[in-house]
């Protein structure tokens, strides 16, 4: 009886052990999003939300899209921006996280420089977004020290107006907030890559760019598909950002779900961000199925 006690105890004690992650998990995630779905399908007057099971609020985040059809209705020029925003953000994160990877990976030898040069890169991230994102105004506004330069140095005689307040800008910003997101990912997986396939390359006769393309980008998607992963759940859906370095001139769907609320619209814009949830779990399907991401974790 009392082996049959233990072995059931050390059954059990798995689950125990998963027990408060799962709680964490069920209380923050998930409760939050059902209740976001339930709320998205009651209907709501300038005063009040009633309780209902309505799909209303999903076919007005939708209005006249169909009857616009060849042209794109507001909603998916929205989508649209946002996505494209989305892409440049996660193109250019990937290619200077990816440099920055590599050196530490391949060029950096000591595991002290390593850690300090990591330290360096977290750096910004002891301050708050708001002040790293209100640090590029002096630079890029129109008497910013960009302009300024600009002028003096004789490269043009007016300021540039598209520094700030523009996509350049907002994605300037996204890079400087969220590189650091594609970064460790990438190193995880290049620090994994064994240094004797890279020295059998170089022995086959392969030169630097095609060892780096045909050897350490294959061995390095995981954290490639891991680090477009943070960054496209974090970028299409933020607003603060786009705001702030947009001047409130960009349209984006964290935008309108953020103006809805501020109408006390929140089944509105609980359907608008169900439909948006909806988009990011098809772009996140679309990249795990390029590589398997449970071989890196």
């Amino acid at each position: 009886m009392e082996r049959v006690h233990r072995g059931l105890t050390s059954r059990a004690a798995p689950y125990w052990q998963v027990a408060p992650l799962v709680l964490v998990f069920a209380i923050f995630f998930v409760m939050p999003l059902v209740l976001t779905a339930v709320v998205s399908t009651w209907r709501y007057n300038e005063y009040e939300m009633l309780p209902a099971l309505v799909g209303s609020n999903y076919a007005s985040v939708f209005t006249d899209c169909l009857a616009e059809l060849p042209r794109l209705c507001l909603t998916f020029k929205t989508y649209l921006s946002t996505l494209r925003l989305c892409a440049a953000v996660w193109l250019a994160t990937l290619l200077l996280g990816f440099a920055v990877a590599y050196f530490l990976a391949f060029h950096v030898r000591s595991l002290a420089w390593q850690m300090a040069l990591f330290l360096v890169c977290t750096i910004p991230f002891w301050t708050s977004n708001v002040i790293r994102m209100v640090s590029w105004v002096p630079l890029l506004g129109r008497h910013g020290l960009v302009n300024s330069f600009a002028q003096e140095a004789g490269f043009t005689h007016a300021p540039i107006e598209w520094l700030l307040f523009s996509n350049f800008s907002v994605v300037v910003a996204f890079v400087h907030l969220y590189t650091m997101f594609m970064i460790v990912p990438i190193f995880n997986s290049m620090s994994r890559i064994d240094p004797a396939l890279l020295e059998a390359a170089y022995d086959a006769g392969a030169t630097g760019w095609q060892t780096l393309w045909n050897v350490i980008v294959p061995l390095s998607k995981p954290g490639i598909v891991i680090g477009s992963i943070f960054i496209v759940t974090v970028v299409i859906g933020d607003y603060v950002t786009i705001g702030v370095m947009g001047g409130q001139q960009i349209a984006s769907v964290g935008k309108v779900i953020q103006v809805q609320l501020s109408y006390l619209q929140f089944p509105l814009a609980a359907a608008n961000a169900m439909v948006l949830l909806a988009a990011v779990l098809v772009i996140v399907w679309g990249m795990t199925r390029l590589v398997d991401v449970r071989a890196e974790l």
